[in-house]
């Protein structure tokens, strides 16, 4: 055999006999036929061409990569769990996808959306709510662990990343009072989410001595039997008391820093948006609780779940959306679009990781092309690597569109994730602009329909342009070829990450 007619990372294979190496041939062309015809199925082609790549460049790493992190859906009882509580929460949701009278007239496209959430979540639009926007992550802490020490029957908690610091110590030790006092706490904290921070260790200890009822959500331990493709994780936040007052947003149990060295090197510190919800839409936050509790113990919490949601009259609606790889669609992201298209006049995006697929790149050009007021919030400094870079090749196109990008000085790292959109629309919650929110984390998002509440975060809107800075496009070309290489090649990895 010609070793020349070889693919080259066959050539090491010299001096094996004919007939294996006509073998590995034989192996390795079938590897690249079957990954062409199978990879691409359900999947978007900028992913499956990234995966292609990938196995067509090293196909036996390639492929074991794709058996590994390759599939963006939980395991089928898994999913068969979250259709079931899907159903549960059809059953216990009136048949209609707006609860409640607004006492104002809305556009036809806030109704069109809530039948789109209705349609994706099973949840409803429901009025009389109430929201108080929190913006520091300590005081949040604070006001959370206050809310805990007065529960007077259960507390529901549930977290992407905890772990006991002098800031979290506050919230974690309440949650322990109010097991001790006889209030039906159950906390989840996602496994790998959490694993990696200093403190994690300490708060296993500390939960496990209560003998307080908790689970890690996604846990990858294999020495035990459990497994999933990893890097699908949890990405919520939710917090809820007695099912009358709830928070949820982006903020994680922990002290603002992240503990981290390089970060108290740097002084990063993470600037994080949470609300504080009360009104019928805290059943809803609960009844998401309640799903993800059932996913990983099996315990379905009848008694700890309002029966059917409020009809309850306006004045402020709201609507919860869950999204993630335990739904068919990319809910998060079919409402963004939905948003983005229908605005008519501003719209402004707060993401820490701001990852657009096609689709969403598309909807923002789109509308700012038309003459909306596109204003998008960064960060000048990021903790992921690849994301920060991916994110950055996005610049040119969006602000070549009339996108205007602000920056959020540096060392605090913007972490607050939101769309408003013209006068009337918030959402508010965990979801980043990426593909990994879009469909590989399971994330919460919270649909607000009130003018006063709009105004409201207009105020964090004002504070959030003065700590950054309008992107200066000009001086922006000019960033050095070492950094513009790095952003072309990790926008490569941009459909994986």
């Amino acid at each position: 055999m010609d070793l020349r007619l070889l693919p080259y990372d066959l050539l090491p294979l010299e001096g094996v006999p004919e007939s294996i190496l006509v073998v590995v041939v034989v192996l390795d062309w079938i590897l690249r036929l079957v990954a062409l015809g199978w990879i691409p199925h359900n999947r978007r082609p900028s992913v499956a061409l990234a995966w292609l790549l990938a196995i067509f460049l090293q196909p036996i790493v390639g492929v074991l990569l794709f058996l590994v992190i390759g599939s963006a859906r939980l395991p089928r009882k898994r999913m068969a769990m979250q259709a079931k509580m899907n159903d549960v929460i059809r059953e216990n949701t009136p048949d209609a996808h707006i609860l409640g009278n607004a006492h104002e007239e809305l556009p036809d496209w806030i109704e069109s959306t809530a039948a789109l959430n209705y349609s994706l979540g099973a949840l409803p639009m429901v009025g009389g709510n109430s929201f108080e926007i929190l913006t520091d992550n300590h005081e949040c802490l604070r006001v959370m662990a206050e809310a805990v020490d007065r529960a007077e029957d259960y507390v529901h908690f549930e977290f992407y990343i905890v772990a006991v610091d002098d800031t979290s110590r506050v919230l974690l030790d309440a949650l322990v009072r109010a097991h001790e006092r006889g209030v039906r706490v159950r906390v989840l904290v996602d496994h790998l989410g959490s694993v990696g921070y200093p403190g994690y260790r300490e708060l296993v200890r500390h939960f496990d001595r209560s003998g307080l009822p908790w689970r890690r959500m996604l846990p990858v331990r294999p020495w035990k039997g459990e497994w999933q493709r990893p890097d699908l994780r949890n990405h919520r936040k939710i917090l809820v008391v007695d099912g009358s007052l709830a928070f949820t947003g982006s903020q994680n149990v922990i002290h603002r820093s992240y503990n981290k060295r390089k970060n108290l090197r740097k002084g990063l510190e993470w600037k994080d948006l949470m609300i504080r919800c009360a009104g019928p839409v805290v059943a809803e936050l609960n009844a998401l609780f309640t799903s993800d509790w059932y996913s990983e113990t099996g315990d379905l919490l009848l008694d700890e779940v309002t029966g059917e949601v409020p009809d309850v009259e306006g004045p402020v609606f709201a609507q919860v959306l869950p999204s993630g790889p335990g739904f068919e669609t990319e809910n998060n992201l079919r409402l963004f679009n939905h948003l983005i298209y229908n605005a008519n006049e501003r719209i402004v995006i707060a993401s820490p990781y701001f990852v657009p697929d096609e689709s969403l790149m598309h909807a923002l050009t789109t509308e700012a092309q038309s003459g909306v007021d596109v204003q998008l919030f960064v960060g000048e400094t990021s903790d992921h690597f690849l994301a920060y870079h991916a994110q950055n090749s996005y610049y040119q196109e969006l602000v070549e569109a009339g996108v205007k990008i602000y920056r959020y000085r540096s060392p605090t790292v913007l972490h607050a994730k939101f769309v408003l959109v013209d006068d009337y629309v918030s959402v508010i919650g965990s979801s980043n602009m990426d593909e990994r929110s879009f469909a590989l984390d399971l994330e919460v998002s919270v649909y607000i329909v009130d003018r006063e509440f709009r105004r409201r975060m207009d105020a964090v809107v004002a504070e959030f342009h003065e700590a950054s800075t309008l992107l200066d496009f000009e001086e922006w070309k000019r960033r050095p070829l070492w950094h513009k290489y790095a952003d072309n090649v990790a926008r490569l990895t941009s459909a994986l990450l």
